[in-house]
């Protein structure tokens, strides 16, 4: 698996990024999604990985810097055919590895608290995440679960 930095202009990012926000609001009422649309990916604060295999895009995910001792992961996303195959838990390791050179000593993120988010729930309590409140600019949310953990 080769990480690399993307500058979110290739059709296959731009294509699992709709994916993904295709699903966020099919699971999701509008005001619950917190989802990165591109522009908001290209914001300074935000840096955005994708994971690939040759020329096959298996995933992509991001981390945005809220001050500096706190990051937050956003888009998290694998594509259908490389589910299962440790690609999420490859590329969750390679941000809080970064997170931790940049100096930050803390990690959030939201999901949704319906069944489609549950194995990303599993995925981030796995690598020692646990629930917390509302961080940054979110809101006390039934669709939504807050998670963080130090590092």
């Amino acid at each position: 698996m080769d990480i690399r930095i993307d500058d979110l202009s290739g059709p296959e990012v731009k294509q699992i990024l709709t994916e993904h926000l295709e699903d966020m609001f099919a699971t999701s009422p509008a005001e619950s999604v917190h989802a990165l649309d591109l522009t908001g990916l290209k914001q300074p604060s935000v840096t955005f990985w994708t994971v690939w295999e040759d020329s096959q895009l298996l995933g992509c995910g991001a981390l945005k810097v809220l001050d500096e001792t706190h990051g937050e992961i956003k888009s998290m996303r694998t594509t259908s055919a490389a589910r299962n195959k440790g690609v999420a838990s490859t590329l969750l390791c390679h941000i809080l590895d970064t997170a931790k050179q940049k100096g930050l000593n803390k990690i959030s993120l939201e999901t949704g608290s319906q069944d489609f988010f549950a194995p990303a729930r599993k995925l981030y309590a796995k690598h020692a995440f646990s629930e917390c409140g509302p961080f940054s600019n979110y809101k006390l949310d039934p669709h939504s679960v807050f998670m963080t953990r130090q590092i």
